[in-house]
């Protein structure tokens, strides 16, 4: 058996281990252990393998289940595992049958699970013989989305609606970027499609630090929903802006080129040094700002506050699939009385006449619509400013009845969705 076949699978086997086990974010993981050893090949196969076996969990857990007499024990944790990792090469990323069913067995060895390699062994080759028809019988998009993201999505957008966003998520995101300026000009030297007058679609496969334009700072990654809460401010030309949460910095670049006086401010001073880093490239400047935003005071009032709170992240599920496997329903309390906290000091420091932008990449009610209405009720010198479709990327199905902004991963599907985002304006008006 080949080393680094093996030493790929083992890293996979670890990065899964840690987001089902552990409750360890995939991208955290990856700054070290053995897939910071891989070389490049190698962590581009063990990252595709585990976000795949993440994506296609459901599916993958009840056809293994379908070719057991009897459930795993408890002490199998590790051969259930192999075993996933095993099924979605099988029946997802393409790998050769032998060498999927070969080197689950190797690892299952490797791992102290040699007492059940022949149990791996015989799941994986009845996989191999009846995976693909057994696959074709599932309801794919249900059985991948946990209960309490579907039950809370079908209560939400009707039963139609949370089909198609599960049904989304079965696929990874594209890669949108934001131009400085001139999107035509860089649609035509990238390949890719404008989405409105600032934002790209690219198809290409390059690392984005190989592809024009990311040295001399033209561009920056940003989905093509993540654009639209900062469009709600309007011209933003010469006003003092506070971005709230700000890392990683992509709306923060967004308001610095379109000519914002920016404060950004973050509680995590690492992740205000990468944003720092970022806007560096882009020849951007900013007053950044190392605070937790519940014990800071602003030092003066701003002409607009663009508040992109903590959230549960649902809507970007699509980027990150480990989310489902992270997050429960308990944590959606948590974080919507963390942004009512956030929402409360941010209307004191927007002056009158200002605008405060609240936005969460969620696509829970609670998160969205919830947390504005609880606002206004304690607010009264708030009120809502109504977002208009046009040039800026915001379409008519983008808009609620209420006036909001909400994205959903299904919109556009034809061309590859988009992330999940809420955003409402609210006007301080006394």
């Amino acid at each position: 058996m080949n080393h680094d076949n093996l030493d790929a699978r083992a890293a996979a086997l670890d990065l899964l281990q840690g987001v089902i086990r552990r409750k360890q974010a995939l991208d955290q993981q990856m700054t070290g252990g053995g897939f910071a050893a891989l070389d490049a090949r190698g962590r581009a196969f063990a990252h595709n393998l585990v976000a795949t076996t993440l994506r296609r969990l459901g599916q993958i857990d009840a056809l293994i289940s379908s070719c057991l007499e009897k459930p795993l024990p408890a002490n199998a944790r590790t051969a259930q595992d192999i075993l996933r990792l095993g099924a979605a090469q099988l029946l997802f990323t393409g790998t050769p049958d032998h060498a999927a069913v070969d080197t689950a067995v190797d690892l299952a060895r490797a791992r102290g699970q040699g007492r059940l390699a022949k149990l791996v062994n015989a799941v994986l080759r009845r996989l191999q013989r009846e995976g693909a028809a057994a696959l074709a019988a599932q309801d794919a998009a249900r059985l991948n989305t946990p209960d309490w993201l579907w039950q809370s999505w079908e209560a939400a957008y009707g039963a139609e609606t949370c089909r198609a966003i599960a049904e989304s998520h079965l696929t990874p995101a594209p890669l949108d970027i934001t131009v400085k300026a001139d999107a035509a000009a860089w649609a035509e030297r990238l390949g890719g499609e404008m989405l409105s007058d600032r934002s790209l679609r690219l198809t290409g496969a390059a690392p984005v630090p190989e592809l024009p334009g990311f040295s001399e700072g033209a561009w920056w990654v940003q989905d093509r929903a993540a654009a639209l809460p900062g469009r709600l401010l309007g011209d933003v030309t010469g006003l003092t802006v506070l971005d709230l949460c700000a890392a990683p910095g992509g709306k923060t670049a967004q308001l610095a080129a379109e000519g914002a006086r920016v404060t950004a401010l973050d509680r995590s001073e690492k992740r205000l040094e990468i944003l720092a880093r970022n806007l560096e490239r882009l020849g951007l400047q900013v007053e950044t700002v190392a605070a937790d935003a519940l014990t800071w005071t602003a030092p003066a009032p701003f002409d607009a506050i663009l508040l992109d709170a903590p959230c549960s992240a649902t809507g970007t599920i699509r980027r990150h699939p480990d989310l489902p496997h992270l997050k429960g329903p308990e944590d959606t309390a948590k974080l919507a009385d963390l942004q009512d906290r956030l929402l409360a000091r941010a209307a004191d420091w927007v002056r009158p006449g200002g605008l405060l932008v609240f936005a969460t990449c969620s696509l829970q009610p609670e998160e969205g619509p919830g947390r504005v209405c609880a606002f206004l009720a304690r607010h009264p010198g708030f009120t809502t400013e109504p977002a208009t479709p046009g040039e800026s990327g915001i379409t008519p199905e983008m808009v609620s009845a209420d006036g909001w902004l909400r994205t959903l991963p299904c919109m556009a599907a034809e061309i590859g969705g988009m992330d999940g985002f809420f955003a409402a304006a609210l006007r301080h008006i006394a």
